[in-house]
């Protein structure tokens, strides 16, 4: 975008004439340009995501990257639903899932998750992510 606007700047050529007023050359390609950038914006605020408070549930904290990764896999295979982050806090990888609301469907998913991975799922606080399209905002 600030590479268009000096490109803008430096193609846009103001002359005089004999009455003293400003004559303004404009690229035509430039009109494309502003319809693309609205076509962009426009899908970009339609799919945008805003952070508020809710819970993820933590399946995962090992040092081992691989069991962290193996993990991941299947968590996406069980349930493809729950969108997973992978964080790392050295030394420690940590597995967390979902955009939980409540505790009660957090709640929900961890009895399932507890069946494959046991003793290690933990409903935790954290930012999570919803569509501005949500009705429930």
């Amino acid at each position: 975008m600030a590479a268009a606007l000096c490109w803008c700047a430096i193609s846009v050529m103001a002359q005089t004439d004999s009455t003293s007023s400003i004559v303004i050359h404009k690229d035509p390609r430039l009109d494309g340009l502003i319809r693309k950038q609205a076509q962009i914006n426009e899908v970009t605020t339609r799919d945008a995501r805003r952070n508020i408070a809710g819970y993820r549930l933590q399946v995962i904290n090992t040092s081992d990257r691989n069991a962290a990764i193996s993990a991941k896999t299947k968590v996406y295979q069980l349930y493809p639903e729950l969108k997973a982050y992978l964080l790392y806090q050295a030394p420690y990888f940590r597995l967390r899932v979902g955009n939980f609301r409540d505790k009660d469907e957090a709640e929900e998913y961890r009895k399932l998750l507890s069946k494959e991975f046991p003793n290690s799922v933990f409903l935790v606080r954290d930012t999570i992510e919803v569509k501005l399209s949500d009705p429930n905002l």
